[in-house]
């Protein structure tokens, strides 16, 4: 073996050098050029050194003006004070002096206020929240040198905005939007530098996102964000405070004060509560409807507080408060600021039957007021008129429902893709009501994403649309002929051709006739209970394609366990939870065996869903909010219903009663003129696109309308709806008569109006009709009285209207 160290030996074998590449980076160039192979040292690229920033104390009223112009008049937010705190230390601290010419801080409030409108955060930025605080540390990661992470930093950026796509998809699956790349917003991309991604909107390729039904989520009425009015800020505030179902009795006050202060804000955003600069008068306002066409002065109302009335006698006013009683059993109405004593013998409801009027309703009273002489409050005896019962008494002429807001203008947003860009002014399209994502988010990729998929589940045109909710009424199991018309019901839609059956089945209760919890025995009739439902997974079981590709929702009645145990059938606290597993164990093992026997995978096959009273149905996210109750609120608006003076009474006893007319001192005329009764019926039905009934008996267009052409059941349809669209509550009773969970009344608010308003009420007509863009239907018990051998449901087509069919079993 050669010894390597020997001169001659070296000489006649060079060591062979190392390729270039393995101790320099930067290739020599080739022989031609004459030039040595190692020129340059060896070196490694390292990378570049983090840029110095010295902090600075920012004072917030010098950046004020940047963030006005960046949040307010960019992206239309309101920055609080404290908020704009944050923003100044966070920008002194990781910008330095060079804030203003570099345009450092610019380019944060633009991220900030961008991922505020991503995270559905409101109108108000708040410092004190935690999605601020959540951004800035973001933010404060992914920062260098002053500067957001830019394409010359590959790795911070990559890795910063996975995360940002991690987290944007995290949130999107809890708010129940997926999948998160198709549903952000527009400028989400180009945010924390996300656009050098690269990343494009691409449309749905998994096969299970294809169905209307992987849009549909269930809002249970204990899970729904809580939502309370602040009028200091005039917008919706979250409540933070843990619920509970025995809260103290300060949460009652703060149930009611909610009620007003939603509904008084609502009328202040309408037009006839709206004064003009132009029209003027002396006469006073009122509630009689003009039959001018022009906005006048006649029309613009002015709500006076009731503490207010002190000192006025004889003037006239008009009072929003509620509907209530006093000690000595009176009727009164009181606000916020106090109570005074209301007298209805001459008070005219506006327009004439339209709605009931029972205690515990906020309402509208216009008339004058009577100071007694002797200035004591009755029952109470508080005469100063602050937290009490004022003196005196409210003499009613006209009384009247707070008209309803549109879902459109409540939200402030038009146009038929909801877009930003098509803005009716204020409302409150950023606030996420339940918690599927906020109307101006989401609301306009949401409804491209739902016109695809409905045109394109809709191969055939003749074929029944797949985007359809079958809505049962009354469905009691303990009646086997109750089975049988379900059973019927769901052979029609079995029956079908492949891949058009509806997207989902509500089956509502009482699911007994009585409330068999309450017996009793040993048992208390839960085992009972439990073989009724057991009875009707046997009937499930006979449509398995049902069950694989249908949602079927569940909504007790008051009859139902576990709250009909302790209340025997009598009306329980809403909202009510809902029937217990134990007793539905057999019908989700119907499900189950039906979606193994079809190999569908996880969430994709049919499923059981027990909620709730009342419940949300949310398909594609904001679009469609569909509200579930079931009460027989007809009849209770009936039995307590305040009796009112109508014109076939005045008309009948004008003979003996003509000096009984009430005051006219204000200037307000008597309303028993019968022609202008009529005038008021006529303009009452000439709005017939306020309240579209979806009904063969409609008036003829060249008789006189009159409201004695109008069917009954279709006059009791629209007086059940305008009171409750226009009180926007679900439960507009006093207390004793039907009990609240004060800390979940939010889920009783119908505000916004939703799309579509199910009331499954036994005691009033089946009917389908719109009032002032809300669908709202009934589609009474499954089986019609008087009638053996007929079921009866309500079919309706998303985005459509509903209609009522019956059929023979």
């Amino acid at each position: 073996m050669p010894n390597h160290k020997d001169p001659s030996v070296a000489s006649m074998f060079p060591p062979k050098p190392p390729p270039p590449s393995a101790l320099n980076p930067i290739p020599s160039s080739s022989p031609a050029f004459g030039t040595p192979a190692h020129t340059l040292k060896p070196f490694s690229i390292a990378p570049p050194s983090k840029a110095t920033i010295l902090p600075i104390l920012l004072p917030p009223a010098t950046l004020r003006p940047l963030a006005f112009r960046t949040f307010t008049k960019k992206h239309s937010l309101t920055l609080a004070s404290t908020a704009l705190q944050e923003l100044a230390t966070f920008i002194g601290r990781h910008c330095g002096s060079a804030w203003r010419e570099e345009g450092l801080a610019e380019k944060v409030l633009e991220e900030v206020a961008r991922s505020w409108k991503n995270r559905n955060g409101g109108v108000i930025v708040d410092g004190s929240s935690q999605e601020l605080k959540d951004i800035l540390k973001t933010l404060e990661g992914n920062m260098s040198g002053g500067r957001i992470g830019t394409a010359s930093e590959p790795s911070r950026q990559n890795s910063f905005a996975l995360d940002v796509a991690q987290e944007s998809e995290l949130s999107n699956t809890r708010l129940g939007l997926r999948p998160a790349s198709n549903l952000t917003r527009e400028d989400t991309q180009t945010s924390f530098g996300m656009s050098s991604l690269g990343m494009q909107e691409a449309e749905q390729e998994d096969e299970g996102l294809n169905h209307p039904r992987n849009w549909l989520k269930v809002v249970n009425a204990f899970e729904q964000p809580r939502m309370l009015y602040n009028i200091s800020k005039k917008h919706f505030e979250r409540d933070s405070s843990k619920p509970s179902l025995m809260p103290p009795s300060s949460h009652k006050t703060t149930l009611f004060r909610n009620r007003y202060n939603v509904i008084h804000q609502r009328l202040l955003r309408n037009e006839l509560f709206q004064s003009s600069a132009v029209a003027t008068t002396k006469a006073p306002p009122s509630l009689k409807r003009s039959s001018s066409s022009g906005l006048t002065a006649q029309q613009t109302h002015k709500i006076t507080p009731i503490a207010n009335l002190l000192g006025r006698h004889g003037t006239h006013h008009m009072l929003l408060g509620m509907l209530s009683f006093l000690p000595t059993g009176d009727l009164a109405i009181n606000d916020l600021t106090g109570t005074i004593s209301l007298e209805l013998s001459h008070a005219v409801a506006i327009p004439e039957d339209s709605a009931w009027f029972t205690p515990g309703m906020i309402i509208l009273v216009d008339g004058v007021y009577e100071e007694e002489e002797e200035s004591v409050g009755k029952g109470l005896g508080a005469s100063n008129g602050i937290g009490g019962v004022i003196g005196g008494r409210f003499q009613a002429f006209f009384i009247g429902q707070p008209p309803c807001e549109k879902r459109k203008a409540t939200l402030g947003v038009s146009g038929v893709d909801g877009g930003q860009e098509h803005t009716i002014g204020g409302g409150f399209g950023w606030i996420d009501f339940l918690g599927v994502g906020s109307e101006r988010a989401v609301g306009s990729k949401m409804r491209k994403l739902e016109r695809r998929l409905l045109q394109q589940s809709q191969d055939d045109p003749n074929l029944p649309s797949r985007g359809r909710i079958i809505i049962v009424g009354e469905l009691n199991l303990d009646q086997p002929r109750a089975l049988q018309a379900l059973r019927k019901i769901l052979t029609t839609y079995a029956m079908e051709p492949e891949g058009s059956s509806p997207m989902t089945f509500v089956l509502t209760g009482n699911f007994t006739q009585h409330a068999v919890m309450a017996g009793g025995g040993a048992s208390g009739g839960s085992v009972e209970y439990k073989e009724y439902f057991d009875s009707l997974a046997s009937v499930l079981t006979d449509f398995p394609t049902l069950l694989q590709t249908a949602t079927f929702v569940f909504v007790p009645g008051d009859n139902d366990g576990w709250a009909s145990s302790f209340s025997a059938g009598a009306a329980v606290p809403l909202p009510r939870k809902a029937v217990p597993d134990i007793f539905t164990s057999r019908i989700r093992r119907a499900f189950a065996t039906a979606n193994t026997e079809a190999g569908a995978h996880s969430g994709a096959g049919g499923e059981a869903i027990w909620t709730s009273n009342p419940a949300r149905l949310s398909v594609f996210g904001p679009s469609h909010e569909i509200v579930v109750f079931r009460d027989d609120m007809s009849a209770r608006l009936r039995r307590t219903a305040v009796r009112l003076k109508t014109s076939t009474s005045s008309d009948a006893n004008s003979g003996n009663q003509e000096n009984e007319t009430p005051p006219t001192k204000s200037g307000l005329q008597s309303a028993q003129n019968p022609n202008e009764d009529d005038i008021e019926m006529a303009l009452a039905l000439e709005n017939s696109d306020n309240m579209d009934v979806d009904s063969a008996a409609m008036i003829s267009k060249n008789s006189k309308p009159t409201m004695l052409d109008v069917p009954h059941d279709i006059r009791t349809a629209r007086r059940l709806v305008k009171t409750v669209l226009d009180q926007g509550y679900l439960c507009p009773f006093r207390h004793a008569i039907r009990p609240v969970h004060w800390d979940y009344a939010g889920a009783l608010h119908l505000y916004p109006l939703p799309t579509v308003l199910v009331l499954i009420d036994t005691t009033a007509p089946p009917f389908a009709l719109t009032y002032e863009g809300c669908h709202v239907m009934n589609p009474g018990p499954v089986l019609v009285t008087g009638r053996r051998g007929v079921a009866r449901w309500i079919e309706y087509e998303l985005g459509g209207t509903g209609r009522v069919r019956e059929c023979m079993f």
